[in-house]
């Protein structure tokens, strides 16, 4: 069952809709950078996954069936029709998730950093872990392969402050998502992604390295592949500005997406579901 997730919308009322989905781990604050660099050209809905941040936690374990249902709750409420879309990690997995059973929802679809397909084992250890000892026991390790050692070094109260983002998850929430990545089957569903797609992977991300990226780009239908020099897994933030051109040139190619009754909220408006 769907949930209503923690959400702020950002931008000129009649831009076109932009959805940000963010990481396992994370709130909307992984977004940051892109909230700034895009939310003049676009209506911006950053939104905290279910069982993060401000958003509920039901009891899990959770499907991505289950995180997609909840972004097209969140749509409804926001009397959109249809939205571009970027999520990193586990919200490119979500993304296409949606652009694959919701098509008609999506405009254009932006993966970074993810993956369609993982092993299931290790996933499975994690849930178990975080259920046993709590969020905090994997906190330092996620915050390792966000960053690169020489970006993390060069930026320490970002790296407590994104562990801290980590710790701070609710355990339920994370584990039920661990879930999701674990069941995920994604490869049989790639080639029914209609929307243009650009797939974003960094050179030095241990947790996705660009194979995973190769491999989606190669299964969606004319898909675009592009492959930072020097990022890891949480690209938005270390390749900031590389990141922010693909998307404003991704998206920024498209007509105006989102459209509906109650398409106009005021900027920076914020839900507390």
């Amino acid at each position: 069952m769907s949930v209503d997730v923690h959400h702020v919308v950002q931008g000129p009322p009649d831009a076109p809709l932009l959805v940000l989905s963010g990481s396992l781990g994370s709130t909307m604050e992984m977004w940051r950078p892109q909230i700034e660099a895009l939310g003049g050209r676009f209506r911006v809905v950053g939104y905290d996954t279910r069982g993060h941040g401000r958003s509920p936690a039901p009891p899990g374990p959770y499907s991505l069936a289950d995180l997609g249902g909840d972004v097209l709750r969140l749509l409804d409420r926001l009397g959109a029709e249809r939205a571009h879309f970027a999520g990193l990690s586990l919200g490119g997995m979500t993304g296409m998730w949606l652009a694959a059973n919701a098509p008609e929802r999506v405009d254009r679809l932006a993966l970074l950093c993810t993956s369609a397909e993982l092993e299931a084992e290790g996933w499975r250890q994690r849930a178990a872990t975080v259920r046993d000892r709590g969020v905090g026991a994997v906190a330092d390790g996620v915050v390792q392969r966000w960053l690169t050692p020489g970006y993390a070094e060069q930026h320490p109260q970002l790296v407590e402050r994104m562990r801290a983002m980590v710790a701070g998850t609710s355990d339920e929430g994370y584990a039920g998502c661990c879930t999701a990545i674990e069941r995920m089957d994604l490869p049989p569903a790639l080639p029914r992604i209609a929307a243009p797609t650009l797939v974003v992977a960094g050179s030095e991300d241990p947790a996705t390295p660009p194979g995973h990226a190769q491999r989606i780009a190669a299964a969606v239908p004319d898909a675009r592949l592009h492959v930072l020099d020097g990022g890891a897994h949480l690209a938005s933030w270390e390749c900031a500005e590389e990141v922010d051109a693909l998307l404003l040139d991704h998206f920024g190619a498209a007509g105006p997406a989102g459209g509906g009754p109650g398409d106009a909220p005021r900027t920076a408006t914020e839900n507390s579901t």
